[in-house]
């Protein structure tokens, strides 16, 4: 097939002219970008960026476990990264006797760093648009189910014939909804060791009551190194493996900034949705976001109020409540800068405008005539689905007993027992048994009770009672009665088998019950209402889904006019876990009438914050003690305090995580770690004036290794430019 339209439209307006009010660039076309760099105050070029031919820095950025960035700091494979995206790895290698969450970790010598099972992390080697291979025999007649078969199919094709014979993967991806399509040729490492992380004092600081919120003092970084083979190539972890030389490494700015200076970060952002209806836009604000942000507050609740009474649940709960509280904290922002941006009105005010276009000409009339409203009927469907199946894996599948243990009990021994099929059925025991056994270990009781039953009694209390299952509106009392008979259903689940919430007798249950016994449980009270529910939600699932598939082709198709409508616009292609750049300046904020928020913050901060009551602001006593005495060394700014973190104006999400943050002559001066509350509707919409990216000063780090630390081994071994 001809290349796209869009492709075309693409770079017709690049060439024209491009605005560093957001965007997230693909580094393949960054020359179309280098002028507007440069007026801004980038000193290098966009080959020194992104390079087939020679060494660039894309060579140097990584995608580090599956969701976030690493960045290579040293020429023997050390990588900087956040301290979060390493958190679920070092609280694996964490007891209470060496609890390397708590205290930190740092390796005095290559021998004393930690290997990490399951941690790999993967370079691009190089992108290629292969828009024209992937939708050979498509045409506009097709339809959308055989075109997706086309798709797939040349797909695996493309991928195949890139990657036989060859050490690197291949993905190829849909841009601007399918309308272009771009492969990734990688390489990935699967030796990748801890070198040090700071305390949780330090690099959790402020914890979820600071998370997403400026000014922020989160010493948020963790180090680690890649090994190879010894011919440098990727190989499993063996103690004959030595530290990787790479290609690339960030010399790391100890000189300072200042405001409005360049910042390139370049990273592995994970979704956008900039071309969201107005319709889409509500379900977000109105729809999901209240529900999950309800649901895991009572969550964090029940969690929190265990982990403050004791370190070993804390230890135990600290990934998950993390995993739980960063969207959690994040939809929170969303709805409120969706609402004070009026982001909903201004879509709908371009929907009028496209319209009005449309109307304008015949052909586009024949065209397009109809997308809008056939959009919007699609999503009144949509919202509802969006709305019972959100309840349910919020609220129903919240508490783990039910997620970890019914459902799999269910699934795994219920309908095999029931469907006669006995092979299965004694397969699935010993798989439960196993799982059983990992899900307990870190699971505490007393916070599942209250989790369970105050979600579900939101749930029955909350939910629109047509959206329930009629065969459950029992449930559906004021809240008081609701929430004593979850109480009392919790309390079933331990005396009547197979008895999920008395461990021991659950085991017992399991290794010797017949197929016979199995299915009698099905009629327990929890089985039947986890299964009523649990039908509905497939059932709304699937809906969703081909709700979801019909948008995306409507989305496909819209995108198109768009640039038909705008081509002196620039488009860039929202984020999908590839590899861009986003640039922009060093900058404050006004968030609202009467606060102006400086650039940077400092450890005097820290101190301000301090509070040895509270977990989260207590802090370390060698780091008081270093503040005491102004011992910054050659990490204090002019002015001479120690900097932390700095705010700026880069387009950035989930994903930019641990993302290098380059100033204009191409060196390392932070780690992009955060956005600020008021600015996390970026994802839908992104507003110059009050988005702003957070960023660890790479001062601070440097300070924590070397004066904190005393790592001097690992300072040695970085390039640091004064």
């Amino acid at each position: 097939m001809r290349k796209s339209i869009l492709f075309t439209l693409l770079f017709a307006a690049i060439l024209g002219f491009a605005r560093a009010d957001g965007g997230m660039w693909l580094p393949l076309f960054l020359n179309y970008n280098e002028a507007e760099m440069q007026s801004l105050g980038f000193r290098l070029t966009a080959e020194d960026v992104y390079s087939v031919n020679h060494n660039s820095m894309k060579d140097a950025v990584m995608l580090f476990g599956g969701g976030c960035t690493g960045e290579l700091i040293s020429s023997q494979g050390l990588v900087l990264t956040n301290h979060h995206c390493g958190y679920s790895y070092v609280q694996s290698h964490s007891t209470m006797e060496q609890n390397h969450l708590q205290n930190g970790f740092w390796a005095k010598s290559k021998a004393e760093e930690i290997p990490m099972e399951g941690l790999t992390v993967t370079f691009l080697v190089y992108m290629q648009d292969v828009t024209d291979k992937v939708l050979d025999g498509v045409t506009d007649k097709t339809s959308e189910k055989e075109r997706q078969d086309i798709v797939d199919n040349n797909i695996k094709k493309v991928i195949k014939e890139t990657t036989d014979g060859t050490s690197y993967k291949a993905a190829i991806k849909p841009f601007y909804y399918g309308n272009q399509y771009f492969m990734f040729v990688t390489e990935t490492y699967s030796d990748v060791r801890l070198v040090g992380v700071p305390p949780e004092s330090i690099g959790k600081f402020g914890g979820d009551s600071d998370n997403w919120i400026w000014p922020r003092h989160t010493g948020d970084f963790s180090l680690w190194r890649i090994y190879t083979d010894k011919n440098g190539k990727p190989a499993a972890y063996s103690p004959d493996n030595v530290p990787m030389t790479p290609k690339k490494y960030f010399p790391i700015s100890i000189k300072g900034i200042e405001e409005n200076d360049f910042t390139l970060v370049f990273g592995y952002p994970g979704s956008t949705q900039q071309f969201l209806l107005s319709d889409g836009v509500n379900v977000v604000a109105n729809v999901q976001n209240p529900i999950a942000i309800d649901a895991r507050t009572i969550r964090l609740d029940a969690m929190k109020r265990q982990m403050n009474l004791d370190p070993r649940i804390r230890l135990m709960y600290s990934a998950k409540a993390n995993s739980i509280s960063n969207g959690w904290k994040k939809w929170q922002g969303e709805s409120k800068g969706i609402l004070e941006c009026n982001v909903i009105d201004k879509k709908q005010a371009q929907e009028a405008d496209f319209q009005k276009w449309v109307n304008a000409n015949s052909d586009r009339q024949k065209q397009y005539g109809n997308l809008l409203n056939d959009m919007k009927r699609v999503y009144k469907s949509y919202a509802e689905q969006t709305k019972v199946t959100t309840f349910v894996s919020e609220c129903v599948f919240g508490p783990e007993i039910l997620s970890k243990c019914i459902h799999p009990y269910f699934r795994l021994m219920v309908v095999p027992a029931q469907n006669g099929n006995s092979g299965a059925f004694e397969t699935n025991r010993e798989k439960l048994l196993k799982s059983n056994e990992s899900f307990r270990s870190s699971y505490c009781l007393d916070i599942d009770k209250e989790a369970f039953v105050e979600l579900l009694t939101y749930y029955f209390t909350k939910q629109d009672a047509n959206l329930i299952p009629a065969e459950l509106h029992k449930y559906i009392k004021d809240e008081a009665t609701t929430r004593t008979m979850m109480s009392a259903l919790w309390d079933k689940l331990a005396t009547t088998a197979p008895y999920f919430t008395d461990n021991e007798k659950f085991v017992q249950f399991l290794q010797k019950a017949t197929p016979k016994q199995v299915a009698k449980t099905a009629n327990i009270e929890i089985l039947n209402i986890y299964n009523i529910i649990y039908n509905q939600y497939r059932e709304a699932w699937d809906k969703y889904s081909a709700d979801d598939d019909q948008l995306e082709a409507y989305y496909r198709t819209y995108v198109k006019a768009l640039k038909e409508k705008e081509n002196d616009k620039v488009f860039y292609p929202d984020a999908n876990l590839t590899l861009r750049v986003t640039y922009g300046q060093v900058k404050g904020f006004e968030p609202a009438d009467g606060i102006n928020y400086t650039y940077y913050t400092t450890l005097d901060g820290i101190i301000q914050k301090e509070n040895p009551d509270i977990y989260d602001y207590k802090v370390d006593p060698k780091l008081k003690a270093l503040w005491e005495k102004k011992d910054y060394g050659r990490y204090a700014n002019k002015n001479g305090e120690l900097p932390v973190a700095f705010i700026a104006s880069n387009h950035t999400t989930g994903g930019n995580s641990g993302s290098p943050v380059i100033n204009a002559n191409g060196e390392l001066i932070g780690t992009n770690f955060d956005r600020v509350w008021e600015g996390t509707m970026s994802d839908i919409y992104y507003d110059v004036d009050r988005c702003r990216n957070i960023s660890l000063d790479a001062r601070y780090f440097l300070f924590i290794v070397d004066k904190f630390a005393h790592a001097q081994n690992i300072i040695d071994e970085m390039t640091i430019v004064e």
